[in-house]
């Protein structure tokens, strides 16, 4: 069924302010947590997930929720939510975090950058609403806006500073996870240095009206192409990066998640997060189950859902992200095994299409991460 002809019972697709920019780009609309959305342009997959790895490539993430935080203590009031030490987020930068629910699993991850005056905040798009009905009902004390006049764009790649900088030449100064904002072609941003592929980049929220504008400026880069939901995909798998909804959800904990990074010692020594018993618990005594990098052997990928067996034996997980790697030129995947299983080295069977094929565990990422830190 094409996005066009959803059943009575079904919400039409929303669209992003880049729409039409992607069908003029030949992007192939595919329906994706309620929005149409290109999964990939004319050159494919395959060529623009090594383009980005190359050169710089242009992502439409507006469907993603963007929110902005403010109050008399917006940062200890959502460090009553997450496990991240918010706090201690200086102004001018940006902290990867977790929404955590009273077990521990987690109900999204987010971005949350101090702004000086508000925080501000990303949201994954299949879970935004919900995201922001939680926050709402948890920071009473806290005023919360929905920024959807807002699009947000991804430029990542090796040379998506030196494109950046001829546009707004603060960007130069700027570190992986630094926030500022700052005006580009007259219109004022909010630019952050970082995204999700494991190349240096940086996310740009832009009003809506100026946004096909920005976007057709660095698009006429030679170093720039449109790049659609498939590679975004492959990057963010070979970066080792979690997709929610596949390889982190309400089942999940930080922990198993291989994100114990995620929280600050303060955080830990306090337990004053959801969930922090458990969480502490399996700090402490090491989870049951642990979420590994996976190598098949081969050229066959094992896509997600592909049960994860013992060699030879009983079943023993499933693997939750998977697919080919451009950049390794192999199959690459993701998953949870028993603990006592989950060291680099120890192999394993991956049952693809009714045979068994032989992989073994690695250490992510699958590619090293190539962000600017200074």
């Amino acid at each position: 069924m094409s996005e066009s002809a959803a059943s009575p019972s079904e919400p039409p697709l929303r669209t992003t302010p880049l729409d039409a920019l992607h069908r003029e780009l030949g992007g192939k609309m595919v329906p994706f947590a309620g929005y149409a959305m290109p999964v990939q342009y004319p050159a494919g997959v395959l060529k623009e997930h090594l383009h980005t790895r190359a050169k710089a490539g242009l992502f439409d993430v507006s469907h993603m929720g963007q929110v902005r935080l403010t109050g008399d203590d917006p940062a200890g009031a959502l460090e009553r939510i997450v496990p991240g030490a918010i706090r201690a987020v200086k102004p001018g930068r940006q902290r990867y975090t977790l929404l955590l629910n009273e077990t521990g699993g987690i109900l999204d991850d987010l971005m949350v950058a101090n702004a000086g005056d508000h925080l501000f905040a990303v949201l994954n798009a299949a879970c935004k609403a919900e995201d922001i009905a939680h926050l709402r009902a948890h920071l009473t004390d806290v005023d919360l806006v929905e920024l959807t006049e807002h699009a947000l764009l991804a430029l990542q790649g090796p040379a998506a500073a030196a494109v950046l900088e001829t546009l707004a030449p603060e960007v130069a100064t700027m570190r992986f996870m630094d926030a500022c904002a700052l005006e580009i072609r007259g219109v004022p941003c909010f630019v952050t240095r970082s995204g999700y592929t494991g190349e240096d980049g940086f996310e740009i929220s832009v009003p809506a009206d100026a946004a096909e504008d920005l976007a057709r400026t660095l698009l006429a880069h030679e170093d720039v192409a449109p790049i659609g939901l498939g590679a975004r995909d492959s990057l963010r798998l070979e970066a080792g990066l979690c997709l929610y909804g596949s390889d982190i959800d309400t089942t999940t904990t930080p922990i198993e998640a291989d994100l114990a990074w995620t929280l600050g010692k303060a955080r830990r020594e306090a337990g004053d997060f959801p969930g922090a018993e458990i969480i502490l618990e399996q700090l402490r005594d090491g989870p049951g189950r642990k979420r590994v990098g996976i190598r098949p052997e081969g050229r066959a990928p094992a896509r997600a859902g592909t049960p994860i067996h013992a060699p030879g034996g009983e079943a023993i997980g499933v693997v939750t992200s998977g697919g080919f790697g451009p950049t390794v030129e192999g199959p690459v995947a993701m998953g949870y095994v028993p603990a006592p299983l989950a060291a680099p080295g120890t192999e394993l069977d991956l049952m693809v299409r009714g045979r068994a094929l032989p992989a073994r565990v690695v250490s992510l990422p699958f590619t090293p991460p190539r962000q600017h830190r200074g």
